[in-house]
């Protein structure tokens, strides 16, 4: 079967489109047949090994973290799946494998996918979807009438994100461009900060909570817009030492190794008087199904930014990777 696998790492070239054996489904996967694959900044990251400290598989390695497809096999112990079913899933994490014709996937990062949605929508939920989902609910613990700011709301993460916050009855304010403020008001944000014209630290209001999408001199101004003992999350930034415990099963090693790396971000989130956590989402079939049943409900609407074939996957981490794309990038499996 067609993959695409990563190499080296490095730069495109360390990775390419190239023939590979079939997955074979172990007790609890699934042998799905891929229809669309949904890409992410990870992607482009975990090929260029700024993840290594974190995941270090085995290479060469087929990339991808999110699919939608059809069951093509179970293994002997699968209960909630069979073959035929449509469904879509964030791979086990360091597994990747969705950016190929087949993939095999533990039933307990699957779901079935929203019966309103075609295989393109599909792709572009799992990874993004979770992410907002579990920064919001289970890290922010978002409450109806809290104050939520949320940097850069046009992305992949922050079209959910957004909408996430509203269904748990927040107020929302986020930043976005010219470009991207129709499509954040569209999905219901309240307040629109155009971060090309406006220093964010010159607003007003103060926060109850902060989901921070940016990373760098934004999510420094985001700590300064948070009521004290506030906590902002964050996906773009450093990960420290709770992000090894709780996120990756990591080592005292690891820990000590973030504790470290984060040290300046917490000392100035400390100074302001708010709590930084850095989240490494986990793949999780029960919180999809809750995603699908709020697609289903029209409570949670995907945005597919662009399509390409998959025979042009290299072009499209390309334009992910620049960072214009507004809403999701996925790619078609033949």
């Amino acid at each position: 079967m067609r993959a695409y696998v990563l190499n080296r790492y490095g730069g495109p070239d360390g990775s390419r489109l190239t023939d590979v054996p079939e997955p074979a489904p172990g007790p609890r996967d699934l042998l799905i047949a891929v229809r669309v694959a949904g890409l992410n900044p990870v992607d482009f990251k975990f090929r260029q090994g700024k993840l290594r400290a974190i995941l270090r598989p085995k290479l060469p390695l087929v990339l991808g973290n999110e699919l939608a497809g059809e069951v093509v096999a179970t293994g002997r112990d699968v209960t909630r799946f069979r073959a035929g079913d449509r469904v879509f899933a964030r791979v086990a994490k360091g597994q990747a494998g969705a950016f190929a014709e087949q993939a095999c996937v533990d039933e307990s990062y699957v779901a079935h996918m929203p019966r309103n949605l075609d295989f393109t929508a599909a792709a572009a939920v799992p990874l993004a979807g979770l992410t907002a989902l579990q920064a919001l609910r289970d890290e922010l613990h978002v409450k109806p009438g809290q104050k939520v700011f949320i940097s850069g709301g046009a992305g992949g993460v922050g079209t959910f994100a957004i909408q996430i916050a509203k269904w748990l009855g927040a107020h929302v304010t986020t930043t976005a461009s010219k470009r991207g403020e129709a499509l954040v008001r569209s999905l219901g944000c309240d307040e629109v900060i155009d971060y090309t014209t406006q220093d964010i630290s010159s607003v007003r209001d103060r926060f109850d909570a902060g989901f921070d999408l940016i990373g760098g001199q934004t999510l420094d101004q985001m700590f300064g817009l948070m009521k004290p003992g506030a906590t902002v999350v964050s996906v773009a930034a450093m990960p420290e030492p709770q992000t090894a415990i709780r996120d990756l099963d990591g080592s005292a090693l690891l820990s000590a190794l973030f504790w470290f790396a984060s040290y300046g971000i917490r000392a100035r989130a400390r100074r302001a008087g708010v709590r930084y956590r850095y989240l490494f989402m986990h793949p999780s079939g029960d919180d999809l199904a809750v995603l699908a049943g709020l697609i289903e409900q029209d409570k949670l609407r995907v945005i597919v930014d662009r399509t390409y074939p998959f025979a042009q996957i290299a072009e499209a981490l390309a334009y992910l990777e620049s960072g214009r794309a507004k809403g999701k990038v996925v790619v078609t499996v033949p």
